[in-house]
Formats: C-alpha cells, sequence, structure tokens
C-alpha cells in the first residue's frame, strides 16, 4: 500500500480585502442628480416671478415664548425654489462623493445626506406649488399623523407576520374587516369604546383564515392572501348591500373616537396638535411601535419569532414550537391591523363604505418593506406615504383658487403611490428578507 506524502506549506499567509466598488455604485447619485435637476428646471427656473409663497408655523394660541417661532415665514416663490433646489442638488454631490470614494460608505452619513436631499426636493415642490397662497403647516402635519395610523398598524402586522416567517398580503383586508367591525358592532351597541374593541377580533378572523391556510394547510402564501383580500371586499360589499344601507341609523352609524388634547403640550408650535391633540388610536400606535420594537430585539419572544422566520428547523430543535409561534403571531398582526381598519371609519368619524380601505394594505406592505421589517423603520415609511397623501388633500383644495399653479387633480391622487413606487424600488434591492419567510414548514 502506498502512501501520498502531504506537503505543508507554511509560508505566510497574507489577509487582503478587496475595496472595489459595486458595479451599481452610481445608480442612486444619478437618481438623486436627474430628480435634483427637475426640480431646478420644472420648480425653480420655470416658477412664477414676482410672488411670494408663505408658510404658516405657529398661531396667537400658542406656547410660544419670545417668538421663538415665527408665526409666518415668506419666500419669493421663484428664489425660495431655486435655493432648495440648489440644496438638494448639493446633496447630491455629496453622494457622489461618498459613493464613489469608498466601497462601503457610512450608512449613517449616506441616510443623512438622503433625508437633506428628500426634505429640500419636498420644500422645492411646495414652495413652487403654493405660490401666491399660505400653507397651513400644523394643519398638514396633523393630518399626516391621522392618514398614518393605518398605514403604520398595517405594516405592523406585516413585521409581525413576516418576522415569524408568514407573508402577509392580507393586510388589505384585514383593515377592510376592522374598518366594517368597529362600524358594525359599534353602532349595534351604540357605544364607540365597544366599536374599537371590536375591530382587532374582527380582524383576527382574516388572521385566522391566513394562518389555517398558510400555516395549517401549507398552501402558498401569496396566493393565499389575494384570496383573502377578495374575500373580504365580497363579505363586507354583501354585509354593506344587504344590512347596513337599507338600515344605516342601526347597523352603519357615523360615529368618532374623542380627540384627547394633553394640555401645554399640545400648545407647542408646528408638532404640538400633530403629536399631542389626538385620538386614543394615534397614541396606541407610538405605544405599539416602542412595544414592538423592545419586544422584537430585546426580549427571549423576539428572539424566538426571528429564530422561527430565519430558521425554522434549527429553531425547532431546541424546542420552540414553530406553527405554533407562526398562528400566534400571524393572529396578533392582524390585531394590530384590526386597529388600523378602526381608524378608517370611528378614527375619522365616517360611516362604513365599500372597499373604504382603497389599496392601504398595500401600501402598508410597501411600507414595511422600505422599513426592513423593524417597527420604526415601518412607521417611519407609513410617515412618509402619509405626508405625501396629506400633500395631495391639501393642494387639492388649493387648485380651485385664482391664480398661482394649478396641478390637474387625477396627478395628485396618484401623488402617494408614486411616492410609494419611487420609495420601494429604491432599496427593495438591499432590503434582507427573513430567510425562512414564505416557507412553510414541516416538522420532520
Amino acid at each position: 500500500m502506498s502512501t501520498t506524502p502531504v506537503v505543508v506549506d507554511d509560508s505566510a499567509v497574507e489577509q487582503t480585502f478587496e475595496d472595489s466598488r459595486p458595479a451599481n455604485w452610481w445608480h442612486l447619485p444619478v437618481t438623486t442628480t436627474v430628480l435634483g435637476l427637475l426640480a431646478l428646471v420644472l420648480f425653480g427656473l420655470r416658477g412664477i416671478p414676482g410672488v411670494e409663497s408663505v408658510y404658516v408655523l405657529a398661531r396667537e394660541s400658542d406656547l410660544n415664548p419670545f417668538g421663538i417661532v415665527p408665526e409666518r415665514v415668506t419666500l419669493p416663490s421663484m428664489g425660495g425654489a431655486i435655493g432648495f433646489a440648489l440644496l438638494a442638488l448639493l446633496a447630491s454631490a455629496g453622494l457622489w462623493v461618498l459613493q464613489h470614494r469608498s466601497a462601503r460608505p457610512p450608512a449613517r452619513l449616506r441616510l443623512a445626506l438622503l433625508i437633506v436631499f428628500a426634505v429640500a426636493w419636498v420644500l422645492t415642490f411646495m414652495t413652487w406649488v403654493i405660490s401666491q397662497r399660505t400653507l397651513d403647516v400644523t394643519t398638514l402635519l396633523q393630518a399626516t399623523i391621522v392618514l398614518a395610523v393605518p398605514l403604520a398598524f398595517g405594516a405592523l402586522s406585516g413585521v409581525l407576520s413576516e418576522r415569524a416567517g408568514v407573508i402577509n398580503i392580507a393586510i388589505e383586508g384585514q383593515l377592510l374587516f376592522g374598518a366594517f367591525g368597529a362600524t358594525l358592532i359599534g353602532s349595534l351597541a351604540g357605544n364607540v369604546w365597544i366599536g374599537l374593541l371590536s375591530a382587532p377580533f374582527m380582524a383576527m378572523v382574516m388572521g385566522a383564515l391566513l394562518a389555517l391556510f398558510a400555516v395549517g394547510y401549507h398552501v402558498q402564501q401569496i396566493i393565499v392572501g389575494v384570496v383573502l383580500n377578495v374575500l373580504a371586499i365580497g363579505v363586507t360589499s354583501f354585509f354593506f348591500g344587504t344590512v347596513m344601507r337599507d338600515n344605516p341609523g342601526v347597523f352603519n352609524s357615523p360615529m368618532r373616537l374623542p380627540t384627547l388634547r394633553i394640555p401645554l403640550l399640545a400648545d407647542i408650535p408646528v408638532i404640538g396638535r400633530m403629536l399631542f391633540e389626538q385620538n386614543i388610536l394615534v397614541y396606541l400606535m407610538w405605544i405599539i411601535v416602542a412595544g414592538l420594537t423592545v419586544a422584537l430585539f430585546r426580549t427571549r419572544w423576539g428572539l424566538r419569532v426571528r429564530a422561527v422566520g430565519e430558521h425554522p428547523k434549527a429553531a425547532d430543535t431546541v424546542g420552540i414550537a414553530v406553527n405554533l409561534t407562526r398562528w400566534k403571531n400571524v393572529l396578533l398582526g392582524s390585531a394590530v391591523a384590526g386597529l388600523g381598519g378602526a381608524t378608517l371609519t370611528i378614527g375619522t368619524g365616517v360611516a362604513f363604505g365599500e372597499e373604504m380601505s382603497a389599496g392601504k394594505g398595500y401600501i402598508a406592505l410597501a411600507a414595511m418593506i422600505l422599513g426592513r421589517y423593524h417597527p420604526v423603520g415601518a412607521l417611519l415609511a407609513a410617515l412618509t406615504f402619509a405626508f405625501a397623501d396629506s400633500l395631495q388633500l391639501r393642494l387639492g383644495t388649493m387648485t380651485a383658487s385664482e391664480g398661482g399653479v394649478s396641478i390637474p387633480g387625477d396627478f395628485l391622487l396618484m401623488l402617494p403611490y408614486i411616492v410609494a413606487l419611487f420609495a420601494v424600488a429604491g432599496v427593495v434591492g438591499r432590503v434582507r428578507v427573513p430567510a425562512a419567510d414564505g416557507q412553510p414548514y414541516i416538522k420532520q
């Protein structure tokens, strides 16, 4: 029997790091540069000369000692838009330098430059569009918070489900069932608080069906979610047409949660009424985001949930009930989405209407992806989309005024979805999805 000699090479080994830029390093700077140039040309150079844009920041009744926050800020429409556009282009130039010099640019610095660019770009557009008009910033921001609540709760529902490995396309149906249950049961009971408590349980019906088919029967999860959305539309439309519309006083009475105003804090200029003069659903949104952030990333429960979503077989090996964890998270997520659905009816004081969720579940899904499956990120993304929605509603009331800039109403309706498209398209390729997301687990 022959043996093969083993040659041992004990020469020094040097560890090298490749510092080459990725091939697509220029995509982000090019995008921001093109958008900045468009803002400069369309909103700045083609603006209306000789007119002003007015931003109302504070009121006489606000808690504003020594007038620290000016009541009004008046800018020349054309000059102000050009200045903000140049600031956006300056931030874009910073991105060029950052992306060109480093293969792995500091994430915080890049994020800061992106925020500066986004804020400057939005201010360019707003300064141009409110030429010869006045915009109340406090009212705009207060409406933004209200519009963000269903999106935030829907996105949090997605975070809870998908962190455990279940794709939740059924957010739209959960929002719709929550709105339906809040109005129907609240009207029957004659109590808005009972309606609020009913919304999560009604939405859990959608969650139970999603968990039953996706976790229990291992059906393709995206298909199940789409089917459940269609089912929710059909069921609520049937009851609306046969019961609620014929006797709205009993089954579809418009009710509204009371506004809870926190003294002194609500009098702070700009942000006071936005944060401290809202209904209970807004305050619950902040609490749930903070609670879920701590629970998912600082507790044993959160570690188990993330383990189930990343490596279910390993989680099962250490004694975690994978499918039971997924069931619980889907049900909990649907209950959270139900609170968002309640915002559409009793949160705003309107009666239930057919398909009143109007695609908000899909925008919430985009907010979840943009927020990188993190509660705080999902909230910030929801606020971004809600700001676009609030702005289009405010601008819609301005277009009928004489003078100034007039934007077609159809384009304004498209604005939130355009923002969602650009936002998700810009980061979706770099978002890390939970490894076992959408994969059914069959215990061996």
